[in-house]
């Protein structure tokens, strides 16, 4: 076998947008793409805004020699600065340059964090429902990744967080924006969890990090903020990239910010930059790094992701859905008509929609669909999620 059986094994786990994805390509090629209604991926059908590519033109042209070259690995420090005095702002803690490291995308971050705090068989909390690459992410640093359940409506459940941590816990993700839920994390929950990190630090002498994913925090509704976790506990780590604000996945940009108030916090940032190196990222992309000092605060027109969002949740209301309206991101998470959400989302793909199973996220019996589309998909799709819906309610 030329692949390893837990490699194998992983990617039998990982399979299911992969297979929605592959099996919404074979429909297209027999039916046409306008017969298919796909909410698989959360690939931004945004463009980027014009700035991003006046920007990427400007840098193009600059004759300057060097555009290409080795940097410093925790990249360039004009860069680093621009990131800085904006997170200065946004949270109302001082940042300077040297509390950020660029990183190849939130994905790159995370691995980057997690191979600088991890030792072998540290614990990781993980909330469901996740990111499905977060205990792979975990695994590749030799830590092992701890599930605990949300609420029924995805918040907070603070009493079975302290009761979780034990004293293997290095290190806890939280991704709010949530990916699948849009659940935006309250202040109030926030601030608690950041009390309940303190208590265990005291409690076993070690510190738990706190690693926010944030790839969606620009992406809100209704007037809701995403917290400050800097204000709010100080031994944390914003990981994020603008694949999702500025409509970038492909070029694989973003950063970890440490938060200047944990104790050897220079420590923690060579720790980053060494593993930025030795991980094999060696840096940030060269030309999204020199576009982005002029690109701070600005972002797509999020008002398109929430009437797509309005769309779709008024159209699965009215079909019967139930459903926690999502405050964020570009998800909606709605309960199965039935408790085996794999069998549901194959009956919706005989109505030519493309749908992922909640079991993938780690949390059966929901399922998720990216909005993240053109209207007309999510208007075309609604005769189906009517026949799915009345066919397995009987």
């Amino acid at each position: 076998m030329s692949v390893s059986e837990k490699i194998r094994e992983y990617m039998e786990r990982a399979s299911w947008i992969r297979k929605m994805f592959e099996q919404g390509l074979e429909l297209k090629s027999k039916l046409g793409a306008d017969k298919v209604f796909d909410f698989s991926l959360g690939n931004p059908n945004l463009e980027p805004p014009e700035q991003v590519r006046q920007a990427m033109i400007d840098v193009i042209q600059d004759p300057r020699p060097g555009k290409h070259a080795y940097m410093p690995n925790a990249g360039l420090k004009e860069t680093r600065e621009a990131v800085a005095n904006f997170l200065t702002k946004e949270h109302g803690v001082k940042l300077s340059w040297e509390h950020i490291v660029m990183t190849v995308g939130a994905g790159g971050g995370l691995n980057v964090a997690l191979k600088t705090l991890l030792d072998e068989k540290d614990e990781v909390i993980i909330l469901a429902p996740y990111f499905v690459e977060y205990f792979f992410y975990v695994d590749n640093h030799n830590g092992i990744g701890k599930l605990i359940n949300t609420k029924e409506d995805f918040s907070l459940n603070l009493k079975t967080i302290e009761a979780g941590i034990t004293p293997k816990t290095k290190a806890f993700i939280i991704n709010s924006p949530n990916n699948p839920s849009g659940r935006v994390y309250d202040e109030s929950s926030v601030k608690s969890l950041g009390k309940i990190l303190l208590r265990a630090r005291e409690k076993y002498g070690r510190t738990v990090y706190l690693l926010s994913d944030e790839p969606y925090s620009k992406l809100v509704y209704d007037g809701v903020k995403v917290p400050s976790i800097f204000g709010n506990y100080p031994y944390s780590l914003l990981i994020t990239s603008y694949s999702k604000d500025l409509s970038l996945p492909g070029e694989r940009i973003g950063f970890i910010a440490v938060n200047p108030e944990m104790e050897n916090w220079r420590q923690t940032v060579d720790g980053l930059t060494f593993c930025n190196r030795i991980l094999g990222f060696v840096n940030a992309p060269a030309l999204m790094q020199r576009i982005l000092p002029r690109l701070q605060g600005v972002k797509v027109n999020i008002r398109e992701y929430q009437k797509k969002r309005d769309l779709l949740c008024a159209g699965l209301s009215k079909a019967g859905y139930s459903f926690i309206k999502p405050e964020g991101a570009f998800y909606l998470f709605p309960k199965s008509p039935i408790p085996d959400d794999v069998l549901f989302v194959q009956g919706l793909l005989e109505e030519n929609i493309l749908a992922v199973p909640g079991t993938g996220f780690g949390t059966p019996g929901f399922f998720r669909l990216a909005y993240c589309v053109e209207d007309r998909v999510i208007e075309g799709s609604m005769a189906g999620f009517e026949g799915a819906i009345q066919k397995y309610s009987r």
